[in-house]
């Protein structure tokens, strides 16, 4: 399917029925998860669940192994989170399938955030996290002076930031696409950016792939995702251009005011868990990845997080983890 015709299906079914925008989303979000191919219709669930099961959820993060003594105490980023009895995390509370905090009872979760958990319950024992909120451009200085000693954020694995810090993974794929407000017609493609005034999150790899493919466009930068939509929706700028996946939740929450137009395009983004450099962390963690890969509670957790929430059944395959 084409991300176009993604984007138009999207908006008439979105104004219908929240159950449908998930059904024709979720095809998106799989195709661009990295090494799986992109999964039929005949794929897609006939029933889906726009709300997190916090039930399932629950018994992933709670079910999740807890490494022995031996195998913590061999590495020192690990003991040292181990004897803190606490994973400090750098992330979100607003990212609707990755990581957003509930209204009813103040829990974050989400696909970024369960595996916080789980690796919190790996080392600890326990899914004891200690969250502080980042966004694009402090990502990296949160690690680097110590605040935390992990950041799940949808976070890119790139050669300027692994000259700052570690990454563990890649634990997920995706690539940059255009969101616009629902009453455009004007962007249809990334060539329709040309001439453009352009949102992207400082920080991000957004300003790089958008001069690059459509080095007409007038590029802004914000702080937050929530400025971005709230310049777009008051017509302050046309565009905004992030990873897919991040749109994905914006059209979820927001399905009156925007839609997501052309092809995803830019290079693949590979996601990682940020890691202090020089430490020993992503050893550790790169083989707790691996185990939860090969044992399914990579693929549960996505399932619960993201493929009942949209509808897909087809569960895609992990990308290689870098040594």
């Amino acid at each position: 399917m084409s991300m176009f015709a993604l984007g138009t299906r999207l908006s008439k079914k979105v104004a219908t029925t929240a159950a449908a925008v998930f059904v024709v989303t979720g095809l998106a979000v799989v195709s661009a998860c990295g090494e799986a191919p992109a999964p039929s219709a005949s794929s897609t669930n006939s029933t889906v669940n726009p709300d997190l099961d916090t039930a399932a959820y629950t018994k992933i993060i709670d079910g999740g192994d807890t490494a022995d003594s031996a195998t913590v105490e061999a590495n020192s980023w690990a003991k040292s989170v181990k004897d803190a009895g606490v994973l400090k995390v750098g992330g979100t509370k607003t990212s609707t399938l990755f990581s957003l905090q509930s209204t009813s009872d103040n829990k974050v979760r989400g696909f970024d955030a369960g595996l916080s958990q789980l690796l919190a319950q790996y080392i600890i024992g326990k899914s004891n996290t200690e969250l502080t909120v980042v966004d694009s451009s402090t990502r990296e200085s949160v690690l680097q002076n110590g605040t935390v000693n992990s950041v799940f954020a949808t976070y890119s694995i790139t050669s300027e930031r692994k000259q700052k810090i570690d990454f563990a993974g890649p634990y997920y794929v995706s690539q940059q696409a255009i969101l616009v407000k629902k009453s455009n017609s004007d962007i249809s493609s990334v060539k329709d950016l040309d001439g453009k005034k352009v949102g992207v999150q400082a920080g991000s790899t957004g300003p790089d792939v958008v001069k690059e493919n459509a080095p007409k466009a007038t590029v802004q930068e914000f702080q937050t995702d929530d400025e971005i939509t709230q310049a777009l929706r008051q017509g302050r700028i046309d565009a905004y251009v992030v990873d897919q996946t991040l749109l994905l939740g914006d059209v979820v929450k927001n399905p009156n005011d925007f839609k997501i137009v052309g092809e995803p395009f830019g290079d693949k983004d590979p996601y990682g868990i940020g890691l202090p450099k020089g430490s020993d962390a992503a050893e550790f963690v790169n083989a707790w990845l691996k185990k939860i890969e090969s044992d399914g509670t990579w693929a549960k957790l996505w399932k619960v997080t993201i493929g009942d929430r949209t509808g897909v059944s087809e569960v895609p395959t992990p990308p290689t983890i870098e040594e």
